[in-house]
């Protein structure tokens, strides 16, 4: 069995990832590919990533390929998390992951519409609202989900829930009844009507967006496809990874690891990994390199086990309690810091420890170029780690 120790799995994601300098990508389009799926959690992530992978570009280029050529298409899916896809993905991403989502959404809300009263018969009232919604935005221009309640009395519905719990509150059915359209395919995300560090999506029917609803592939193919590209992108990965990105079961990833005769490796520490079968030749190591990533960014969201790029003392200090990664500063294929702006929205690294004279050259370099794309914007995070914010910033 052929062996691939951390060193070459950090040269790995260095020279596939888009973030050793010598290999950085051309454009937004090349960068999803490369990444098989960007996070687009918090909206500013989809263009600060492509920013750490490319070498010219602006944000107003990451919206064209988002909002005007929709080579790439934000689309709910692994672990009810959004990402943008490339376009010919999604038919995979709709017959497995996002199906598998769109089902429990449908479940819950079902459940959740008769057990706060909203309606004696759940399925009913969710069947009523997506009609609704469907109808309504055919031949319309992108609507908000506000403007679409507003407008619709089927999507009327509230939900109390967790009153003791600091996340508690009364929530509107309204955006859930939009997630499972979404997750469905039926509905996308048109135009964001806020900046592009905001997230204020408008929806439109897909194939008014991208000319056509994608026809679904079957659940077996679908996944089988994604595993294809997470290991083009990640590999080599154990089951455990697989799984934990793909939020399906074991036996789906096995089943998919089967269908594209992925082939075992070993791994330092002796686990068992999975690489395609024309990827088990060594990669050459680059020189040492340095990046800044976003929040939720997906080199440093890929894997489960991540003891290869992180120190496992660090994790509370760049995670939070649910998993979620902040702003990451990488030296040579490993995190060993944070990023976070100051009052003057320049980007300064935050270490962990010293990691000596060329590195903090080169990472400070990266912050320079970071502050210059930025150009006075500031970013604000909902998962900002605990090292983001020893602020204020010298």
């Amino acid at each position: 069995m052929r062996h691939i120790d951390d060193d070459e799995r950090r040269s790995r994601l260095a020279l596939r990832h888009g973030l050793h300098p010598d290999h950085r990508l051309p454009d937004a389009v090349a960068v999803t590919r490369a990444m098989t799926v960007l996070h687009a959690t918090e909206p500013a992530t989809v263009h600060l990533a492509v920013h750490a992978r490319t070498t010219s570009g602006t944000p107003e280029d990451v919206d064209r390929a988002l909002y005007e050529d929709r080579s790439v298409v934000k689309q709910l899916a692994m672990r009810r998390t959004l990402f943008v896809f490339p376009r010919d993905l999604l038919p995979a991403a709709l017959g497995s992951a996002s199906a598998r989502v769109a089902a429990e959404q449908r479940r819950l809300i079902t459940r959740d519409a008769e057990k706060h009263g909203v309606a004696d018969d759940g399925a009913a009232w969710l069947a009523a609202a997506t009609h609704a919604v469907v109808v309504r935005l055919a031949g319309s221009e992108p609507l908000s989900a506000r403007q679409l309640r507003e407008q619709l009395p089927e999507l009327a519905g509230t939900v109390t829930a967790n009153l003791d719990k600091k996340y508690g509150g009364t929530f509107q059915m309204a955006p859930r009844v939009l997630t499972v359209l979404g997750a469905e395919g039926c509905i996308v995300r048109g135009p964001n009507a806020g900046h592009w560090r905001i997230g204020r999506p408008t929806w439109t029917l897909m194939e008014s967006w991208i000319g056509e609803r994608p026809e679904p592939t079957c659940e077996a193919d679908g996944y089988a496809e994604l595993v294809r590209r997470w290991l083009r992108t990640f590999g080599p990965g154990t089951v455990e990874d697989v799984q934990w990105w793909l939020g399906s079961t074991k036996a789906s990833v096995r089943a998919a690891l089967a269908a594209v005769d992925a082939v075992e490796v070993g791994l330092d520490g002796g686990q068992t990994g999975w690489v395609l079968p024309d990827d088990v030749d060594p990669v050459p190591r680059p020189e040492p390199w340095a990046a800044l990533l976003p929040t939720l960014d997906p080199t440093t969201m890929g894997w489960k086990g991540r003891g290869f790029y992180l120190d496992p003392a660090d994790v509370p200090y760049l995670f939070d309690s649910n998993g979620n990664a902040g702003n990451t500063a990488w030296w040579d294929g490993r995190i060993v810091g944070a990023w976070a702006q100051d009052d003057d929205a320049r980007v300064r690294v935050i270490l962990r420890a010293d990691v000596g004279a060329t590195a903090r050259a080169a990472l400070d370099a990266e912050a320079a170029r970071l502050t210059a794309w930025l150009d006075g914007v500031r970013i604000s995070n909902v998962y900002a780690s605990a090292l983001m914010k020893q602020a204020p910033l010298p």
